[in-house]
């Protein structure tokens, strides 16, 4: 990363001569003096914001700088612009008292920070009702400007008129907070700074307090929430600017003070503590600045494929391990995190002062010993309902009190004083002296293990850098940024996010979503060994390494450290080693194939293994971000959980694929008895072993009350919601011939259609079935009033009328904000994991129509698909197919393997971006 202190910010104060300027429209002809105005300020404008983007880019994280350059330089544009239609668009030589104007900056551009494309909010002053003259001029100025494009926010008032609005307008008084007169009638603006302060501020302050809380609340709210998503707002979101600048807004407003230094001397903030605030202010201001120049608009919201451009342009480079863009984000969730610390230290100053309301005590404290009782353990106390030490001393004597800090916060349920945060924050490098400490250990193993939910206590924690000062190795993944679109959160909050579920799910929570687990839960299990586990599910990410080998290995180091014995810790290791394991055989293989969960349970050969790492699998899902568990996930895992299961129960006398068989039909036989008794022997005749024992009854059904409908040249269709599996199943049935099932994809895919999983059987008297189970671009199963355009166009498609390849060429493109996602392309042949199939797993960037292109080669080779299973990960795609050659074989030959390997590169290359 580009160090700051390697270059300044080197820029004249005065980007622009104003004198100039007005020199060159004096020296134009009259008759365009309007147009020769506009054409000088545009030169002005190009010139300026080229002069200071070149020295934003010698010294990339001066963004305050470059913010206050911004300003100065807007300053000039409006000062002459005024300058100029006083003078030539609408002279007044002699203007009388009621002509006064001033223009005061307001907001943003009040405080002098803009960003290069920010908004120009501007109040204009004036005396009395306003005149003929002084509508010409304003309007007239605020022509000029809009024809610099520039986007400005304006106001004509009275001092009076903002007084009485800015009563009821909250957004209103924030914007008079920070103004400054940059043109005009000195006297104006000197009569509105005289009266703002005793007539609205002095009596308001607790009310403008809560208001900008309320505000800050639901501005988070619609952000999001988090201060960890992956592609926050950088203005907006929580920890962004937006919450620094309301810090100095509560502070200007009760103390009228004119810089955020002053919150040394009030004593809000220590000196350290101003320092991080200046450093998250500049590295922000640097983001915003880098944001805009890169989208060459206002833009604020910090998408994927401004986060590289940004880095980039923020002297970020990759190292083994980690992306540019991924140390970029780090280092902005780092100073997202140190936002979310000032604010709260500001606040509970605020109710020191008893400007803002306080919290009440802790709920326990309240409900038995009554508000005013403090029985906090020797060594803390209460104060004003939050949890501090006693003596500073004391509770530095022994850095353990630290963590026992925590511990007590989550007891007596009290939040922790900012005071006692300030001393274990400032003493961090004490925690090393007690990372081997027994006691030490055994107060984190009760934060983590309390059967109240550890998250409040593990995320205080963190925020402070105490979790990662204690354990250095998940220090190293805070605010940790995946650079996917399928991680929604950083590797530290995907974590604490996980114990959270897990202890909802431990608490019964969860029971209607999660019965599996939930029964688990309830029942005798190693939960100490689980805790830790997925604690350190993901503690390797960030590595070289694979991070489920590596994270095996630092779980050996850290298990011993917790206290955990011998057989504890080989069962942490294990789980971290396998925690993808159970998610990857559920969504990538075929549950159905016997060897499929032969295979799963030789690897983890215990039920109590299997119940552990479904837990693990629940939470590590869930974790991910909040639309990223459903139903279909969920079937597959409790699917696989109970084939497991039995296996491991019975062995080899689990229900042998016979008897599954048999089963299945007798369970046809049952729901179709209305049909006549012909039609079904002929439908128990047909089909094969695989059909039998790889679709659910529900499909059994629909096959065989439509197969009887299909002609040589026909196809049969059944549309029907699968709510099981949070889904819409496409039954086909039509005559058995070559490059059916890529058909059928392609014109699922013409329909924007998202396919999750796929089977294709054929029949002894020449039919092919295929079923895909889709949703629509939602992630959604297809609303009932959709389904019959989904199967007209569908159809459309099957009989010609449409040609998909040709039509999917204008769709089959990778989105500007997905383009810098890069997934390697892997293909792989497994030829034992299936007893009767050949296993390729194509990995790599997921696109519209890959799997059309993917299957239509497939069928070019002479390759039979019977069945397809298709994972997505945000853009990464996992497809794989259970596969046979045109004789009924397995893909034996290195040759033919080759080959087929080659036909599925060409059709992922078709559309190359993205991959390699």
């Amino acid at each position: 990363m580009t160090d700051p202190s390697a270059s300044s910010f080197e820029l004249a104060d005065y980007i622009v001569a104003p004198k100039a300027l007005l020199s060159r429209m004096e020296a134009a002809d009259p008759e365009n003096r309007r147009e020769a105005i506009i054409d000088v300020l545009s030169d002005a404008r190009d010139q300026g914001r080229a002069k200071i983007a070149a020295a934003l880019a010698d010294a990339p994280l001066c963004g305050t700088e470059a913010a206050r350059a911004y300003s100065r330089l807007t300053d000039s544009l409006v000062r002459v612009a005024m300058d100029a239609a006083a003078r030539w668009l609408h002279p007044n030589p002699t203007p009388t008292q009621g002509e006064r104007v001033a223009v005061l900056a307001v907001g943003g551009f009040g405080r002098a920070e803009m960003a290069p494309f920010s908004d120009v909010d501007l109040l204009f002053l004036v005396p009395h009702k306003q005149t003929a003259w002084g509508e010409s001029l304003i309007e007239a100025v605020l022509y000029v400007l809009w024809d610099l494009k520039m986007k400005v926010g304006q106001s004509v008032r009275t001092v009076d008129q903002c007084l009485r609005l800015a009563r009821d307008d909250m957004t209103i008084r924030t914007s008079l907070l920070e103004r400054r007169l940059i043109w005009g009638d000195e006297s104006l603006s000197m009569e509105l700074d005289t009266r703002i302060w005793p007539e609205l501020f002095r009596d308001t302050g607790p009310e403008f307090v809560e208001a900008k809380l309320a505000e800050r609340e639901a501005r988070h709210e619609r952000n999001g929430g988090s201060r960890y998503l992956v592609e926050p707002n950088v203005k907006e979101s929580k920890g962004g600017l937006r919450d620094l600048q309301a810090l100095y807004w509560i502070e200007k407003y009760l103390y009228d003070v004119e810089d955020t230094q002053s919150l040394i001397a009030k004593g809000v903030f220590t000196e350290d503590e101003y320092a991080i605030f200046t450093a998250a202010d500049g590295f922000l201001w640097s983001v915003r600045c880098h944001l805009h120049l890169v989208s060459g608009r206002a833009n604020e919201h910090l998408s994927f494929d401004n986060q590289v451009e940004v880095a980039a342009a923020m002297g970020f480079e990759d190292v083994e391990g980690q992306r540019a863009v991924e140390r970029f984000m780090q280092v902005y969730f780092l100073h997202a995190r140190s936002v979310g610390e000032l604010s709260r230290i500001f606040l509970v100053a605020l109710e020191a002062k008893h400007i803002k309301a306080k919290p009440s005590l802790g709920r326990k404290l309240r409900g038995i010993f009554g508000r005013d009782d403090d029985t906090t353990p020797e060594g803390f106390t209460l104060v004003d309902g939050r949890l501090t030490a006693t003596d500073p001393e004391t509770f530095l004597s022994d850095p353990v009190n630290m963590l026992l800090l925590f511990k007590i916060g989550l007891e007596v349920d009290a939040l922790i004083h900012p005071d006692a945060l300030r001393l274990a924050t400032a003493n961090l490098d004490r925690l090393e002296e007690i990372r081997n400490d027994p006691r030490a250990n055994a107060i984190f193993m009760d934060i983590l293990l309390g059967r109240s939910n550890p998250e409040r206590g593990l995320r205080r924690m963190n925020e402070t850098g105490v979790l990662g000062a204690f354990m250095p190795e998940f220090g190293r993944i805070v605010a940790m940024m995946q650079f996917n679109m399928y991680h929604h959160y950083t590797v530290d909050e995907h974590t604490i996010t996980c114990l959270s579920v897990l202890s909802r799910i431990e608490r019964g929570v969860l029971k209607d979503e999660l019965p599996y687990a939930t029964s688990i839960m309830a029942g005798t299990i190693n939960r100490r060994a689980l805790y830790v586990a997925v604690l350190l599910h993901d503690i390797g990410k960030g590595l070289p390494q694979d991070h489920s080998i590596v994270g095996a290995e630092i779980a050996a180091e850290i298990c011993p450290r917790l206290g955990l014995n011998e057989a504890d810790t080989q069962t942490v290791i294990w789980l971290v080693r396998n925690h993808l394991l159970m998610s990857d055989t559920a969504q990538k293989r075929d549950i159905s194939d016997a060897r499929t969960v032969s295979g799963f349970a030789s690897t983890v050969a215990s039920q109590e293994r299997l119940k552990l790492l479904l837990v693990l699998t629940v939470c590590d899902i869930r974790g991910v971000g909040p639309n990223t568990w459903n139903n279909w996930k969920a079937t597959l895992l409790r699917q696989l959980y109970s084939a497991t299961r039995d296996y491991l129960t019975d062995g080899i006398n689990s229900p042998s694929r016979h008897q599954r068989e048999e089963e299945a039909k007798a369970a046809l036989v049952a729901a179709i008895s209305d049909l006549p008794q012909a039609q079904i022997q002929r439908e128990l005749d047909r089909h094969y072993t695989p059909y039998w024992l790889g679709l659910p009854t529900a499909t059994h059904i629909t096959v065989a009350r439509i197969i009887g409908t299909v002609g040589d040249n026909s196809i049969g269709s059944d549309f029907t919601e699968d709510p099981d599996r949070d889904a819409t199943r496409a039954t086909f049935v039509n005559s058995d011939h070559p490059g059916a099932f890529a058909r059928m994809a392609g014109a699922l895919a013409m329909v924007g259609a998202n396919v999750l999983d796929a089977r294709s059987y054929t029949t002894s008297d020449g039919y092919a079935i295929s079923v895909f189970w889709i949703q629509d671009s939602e992630e959604n199963p297809y609303e009932a009033r959709r389904l019959d355009r989904l199967a007209k166009t569908v159809r459309s498609t099957l009989m010609g009328e449409v040609l998909a390849r040709k039509e999917l060429e204008t769709r089959d493109k990778i989105k500007r904000r997905e383009r810098d996602f890069v997934v390697p392309t892997n293909i792989t042949f497994d030829n034992s994991g299936s007893d009767l199939f050949t296993i390729i797993e194509v990995d790599t960037r997921d696109r519209p129509g890959l799997l059309h292109d993917l299957t239509r080669e497939l069928a070019a080779a002479n390759i039979n698909i019977f069945s397809a299973i298709i994972a997505t990960y945000g853009e990464q795609a996992v497809d794989t197919f259970y596969v046979k050659d045109l004789f009924g074989m397995k893909l034996a030959s290195d040759s033919k393997r080759r080959q087929v390997e080659n036909a599925l590169r060409t059709a992922v290359m078709r559309r190359p971006e993205g991959t390699r």
